[in-house]
Formats: C-alpha cells, structure tokens, sequence
C-alpha cells in the first residue's frame, strides 16, 4: 500500500451532490476559496447553486465525498470539447477536502472518480488549473499529470463581459 492509499470503503463515501445538498457544496466552496485565500471572491449562493446545478440547464455537476456520514470534500466538474481529439474533456473547477481529512486518501478518492467518469464518458483528457503554491500539484505529478508550460490561461470577469460593445442580433 502506498502512502495515498489510505482510504477505508466502510469510511468514506462518495456520491453524485443532489439538489438538496446546496448548502454543503456552498460551504465547501467558501472553505475552499479561505484555503485559497480568495475568500473575498465568493459572491456564490444558495440559489445560484440550485440554478446552475440542478435547474433545467445544469453547467457542472459534483460529487460530494463523506467520512463516516460527514461531508468532508467535493469535486465539482463539467464537461469542455477538443476540437484537435474530437472528444470531450472532463474539466475540474474544484477539487477540496476539508483540512482535518486531508492525508487520509479522500482528496485521491475524489481525484479517481473523475478519471472513472471521464473514461466512462469517452473523454479524451481531463484537465484543470491549481495555483502554483498549492502543495497538491505534488499529488497530481505523482498520479501521472503534468503542468503545461505553453498555454496562457486568460479570463473575462463578468463586468468585462458586460462592457464589451457587441451589435445586436
């Protein structure tokens, strides 16, 4: 057994996150972004989770680990396309185990589920982003990923988006 291998099945679940699970996925994303130090970026809801998860048009879905009954970390994902592969991609937004669960196999746990999905899904790559101080970039090398060097990830905030000219349709 290996160092991550840590992991007892009577301990941990993971299941697919329902509707009614809103509230613990909010909670995970705002202990995520302290972690991160981004705490003062989370403008999230309860509403806005049920909208975009669960609502008529879901953009992500999610899957929420348990130790023993408790929450204890979330995935949360959606699905991109390859132009070049012709496939879809699996994309992970977030990927958090609480602090006092960390080093116990959950955060792997989680880490397999997606990689189960997207080669249950056909995916040709999975992907994601992880801030250059984040110690799980260790865990990601050692399980076969690699950083790329010769791609710049650009973003639009919301308000950009907004104050683009576009000419109506």
């Amino acid at each position: 057994m290996n160092s991550f291998e840590k992991v007892n099945p009577q301990e941990l679940t993971i299941r697919p996150a329902m509707e009614q699970d809103t509230s613990i996925l909010l909670s995970l994303i705002k202990e995520l972004a302290v972690f991160e130090k981004l705490a003062d970026k989370v403008i999230n809801s309860e509403e806005a989770i049920r909208e975009t998860l669960f609502g008529p048009k879901a953009y992500a879905e999610a899957e929420i680990a348990y130790w023993e009954n408790e929450p204890v970390g979330m995935v949360l994902f959606f699905h991109n396309y390859s132009t070049f592969l012709g496939k879809p991609g699996l994309y992970i937004e977030d990927l958090f185990v609480r602090e006092k669960f960390r080093g116990k196999g959950v955060g792997k746990a989680l880490f397999l589920e997606c990689v189960r999905l997207a080669r249950e899904r056909k995916c040709g790559r999975m992907e994601w982003v992880v801030l250059d101080w984040n110690p799980a970039r260790e865990f990601y090398e050692k399980m076969g990923a690699y950083p790329l060097t010769d791609w710049v990830i650009y973003r639009m905030d919301e308000k950009t988006l907004e104050n683009i000219g576009l000419q109506p349709r």
